[in-house]
């Protein structure tokens, strides 16, 4: 097996030659293998422990066994404790996804801190055939299917071409000794029930099963390839950017066949997973919204708008109050700022000039709201906000982020869009204000 693992190095990584390791190690035999293999490569690396005090003096043995091993094979071992049990009860997770934040980001700090290159883990190819599993149990696209990356950003698998049973294999000949963690015998876990139920019938029934089953994914990961390269092409015909919104024009998206696989191929990385409601997106009225964990997606008119979540969290009745001192004023959009001039200048969508004489102090900073309206700035009489966002095509998005400047209950600014006629800078103004973000 080195000189499988040495070839492998050479031909697919051989980046890892010269750069500064560290390898994930938790005492099983994956792992521990691992650092020997790398040893026998004198790569540069050193290993990391994460002990989660999930099994007592289990844990403590693993971490005593890992000391002892560093010192061995002449390594600096990183170790981290962690309360397990309390940060899954804190983030409301379960024990496996909390050791899993917990793991990656003490990695990260590692990285950071001691300018590591690449962190090693040992996953291998029974894992990445019961990570496809596991995926295909939960209705996946393809990308849940095309398995565990060899790289992904500065993490790397070097053992991934590699079974469980070419593992134990070196390590039985190697008289390599390891430590068994217990709870990988329960089947209380659904990787585990796969591992020990599932994937022996499988290998029972085709000897072969794990060969084929490497040749399917580089297969599928193959026509992932294809797929991605087309929709570069479509993301260019149908994605308009605003900003930090992005809009899908529907029209030019249902010129294609199968429509609904095009708009999952552009929205599976925002974590929806109300498809059925999203695809009906497509053709409902102006106003339907869709909401994933991070994001909304909202039909207007003829376009899809995606956006923060955060867009839509601020809360109504959120308003600023601006004394007569002046200072300026932080906002979660920018800061509003005022000044005294002598003259107008040209004037820009962020900036307005209006007689401060007008004005009545405290000004109030707020969100729009339903029977507002106002006299706009070059216009006769007065016109409802609702009527001058239809007037003007705003989209439900756009409207939501609508603020107003207001001198007692008068309107004296749609921010950002157009200010208002009765504050307007006249012949008769002593004192010309300058407002403007």
């Amino acid at each position: 097996m080195v000189n499988t693992f040495k070839n492998h190095i050479h031909n697919t990584l051989p980046f890892l030659k010269d750069k500064k390791l560290i390898l994930t190690i938790s005492g099983g035999i994956d792992s521990v293998v691992l650092a020997y293999l790398c040893r026998e490569l004198d790569l540069n690396f050193a290993l990391a422990h994460c002990n989660f005090n999930l099994r007592g003096e289990e844990s403590d043995a693993d971490e005593a066994f890992l000391v002892k091993l560093a010192d061995d094979l002449d390594l600096k071992l990183f170790t981290e404790n962690f309360d397990t049990t309390r940060y899954a009860e804190d983030a409301k997770l379960s024990i496996q996804m909390a050791a899993r934040e917990l793991r990656y980001r003490w990695f990260d700090e590692l990285v950071n801190q001691f300018h590591f290159d690449y962190v090693l883990t040992a996953h291998h190819a029974d894992d990445n055939l019961e990570t496809f599993l596991i995926n295909l149990s939960r209705g996946t696209g393809l990308e849940g299917l095309t398995g565990i990356p060899e790289v992904n950003d500065y993490i790397v698998r070097p053992l991934l071409p590699f079974s469980r049973a070419e593992i134990v294999s070196y390590a039985n000949a190697n008289g390599i000794t390891w430590r068994e963690d217990s709870s990988n015998s329960s089947t209380k876990y659904l990787r585990n029930k796969l591992r020990h139920d599932v994937i022996p019938v499988l290998k029972e029934i085709n000897a072969q099963w794990l060969q084929n089953f490497k040749m399917t994914q580089e297969h599928l990961h193959d026509s992932k390839i294809l797929i991605d390269d087309f929709m570069t092409q479509v993301y260019k015909d149908v994605v308009i950017f605003e900003g930090d919104i992005i809009k899908f024009d529907v029209s030019k998206l249902l010129k294609y066949p199968n429509p609904k696989s095009y708009l999952y191929q552009l929205l599976k990385s925002y974590k929806f997973t109300a498809w059925n409601d999203i695809y009906a997106l497509l053709e409902a009225q102006s106003g339907k919204q869709v909401f994933s964990e991070t994001h909304r997606l909202l039909k207007d008119r003829d376009v899809l708008i995606l956006s923060l979540k955060a867009h839509t969290d601020e809360a109504q009745d959120a308003q600023y109050t601006i004394t007569n001192d002046l200072a300026p004023v932080e906002t979660t959009f920018g800061t509003l700022r005022f000044e005294t001039v002598s003259e107008m200048q040209k004037g820009e969508s962020n900036t307005i000039y209006v007689d401060k004489n007008k004005l009545q102090f405290p000004l109030t900073l707020r969100k729009w709201e339903q029977g507002d309206y106002f006299f706009p700035l070059g216009m006769q009489g007065k016109k409802k906000l609702s009527k001058y966002f239809k007037d003007e095509k705003l989209s439900l998005l756009e409207k939501e982020e609508v603020w107003v400047l207001c001198s007692g209950n008068e309107i004296v600014w749609v921010v950002n869009r157009r200010a208002d006629n009765r504050f307007k800078v006249s012949a008769q103004t002593t004192d010309i204000f300058k407002i403007y973000f």
